[in-house]
């Protein structure tokens, strides 16, 4: 079904499909290493297996930004990052530039548009009826550029475009705020006056091991092991592989419950939202 060939230092994906009137064309897509041209030959021939090949062809950044979900968020992000990611595309892309031809999208296009998003009104926060600032904030915008420098790049794998409009544009400039963080002290105070072992057992175990809560939450008996005779034996352990999240029900059914191990009940049916215990987001959190 499909084939690689070697062009000039780059690895082409070629493969044959069939157009709207049903003529047969031929599709070239360039990757910059095999193992990215081998993953895209897999997939090409599974959707075609299974009758659900996709081939690009967009006119416009809406159109790509839809084929961009569909052939690479869909199997390479995790529920949280589908859902942020999803959100700001239908919030802050496409209903400002999801109309422009990709024929006119270059830097100083984007650098418009960025300077126009510090102008825009933040939505609405669902959860809190709220808005968490009176306009789109630069670090928001950093997080559109990530995405939209990732989704050009793909479109130039995909022979959509010469080069990324994105790489060179000039981001807003963004401060990250400093976080609080407990001193040895105040994690020895905070354990002296807790009176509730439970409480005081996740303290601990937040602080010596760096757990976030969603990882303590998480834990279950068989990757648990910090018993009296263990410690005593230096044999305690405790792995972290999987986590409690709260997570869009949209985005597990969009995603075919990708991750999810377990769904647990849910408090209402009209929330949007539901609680899984689910693998962590990368491999580096597995530990």
């Amino acid at each position: 079904m499909a084939s690689i060939v070697e062009r000039r230092g780059r690895f082409c994906v070629v493969y044959s499909y069939k157009d709207k009137n049903g003529k047969r064309r031929q599709k070239w897509e360039t990757y910059k290493t095999m193992s990215e041209a081998k993953k895209r030959k897999k997939e090409i021939e599974y959707r075609a297996d299974i009758g659900q090949m996709i081939v690009p062809h967009c006119k416009t950044v809406k159109e790509l930004l839809e084929e961009y979900v569909n052939l690479y968020g869909k199997e390479a992000w995790a529920l949280s990052t589908y859902s942020s990611n999803v959100s700001m595309i239908n919030n802050y892309i496409i209903p400002i530039i999801g109309g422009d031809k990709l024929e006119n999208i270059n830097t100083r296009f984007i650098e418009k548009y960025y300077q126009r998003l510090l102008r825009t009104p933040a939505v609405i926060n669902p959860a809190t009826g709220k808005r968490q600032s009176e306009y789109v904030t630069p670090a928001t915008i950093r997080d559109i550029h990530k995405l939209l420098r990732n989704c050009f790049q793909q479109a130039v794998k995909w022979e959509l475009m010469a080069k990324n409009p994105v790489i060179y544009a000039t981001v807003p400039k963004y401060k990250s705020a400093k976080r609080e963080i407990w001193t040895a002290e105040t994690l020895m105070h905070a354990l002296e006056v807790c009176e509730d072992d439970r409480l005081k057992l996740a303290l601990n175990l937040a602080f010596s091991c760096s757990l976030r809560m969603g990882e303590m939450l998480g834990l279950t008996w068989d990757c648990v092991d910090i018993s009296e005779e263990a410690i005593a034996e230096s044999r305690a352990f405790i792995y972290v592989d999987k986590e409690v999240q709260r997570v869009d029900k949209a985005a597990i059914q969009e995603l075919r419950g990708k991750d999810v191990i377990l769904v647990f009940p849910g408090e209402s049916k009209k929330n949007k939202t539901v609680r899984v215990l689910k693998l962590p987001k990368t491999e580096s959190s597995i530990r």
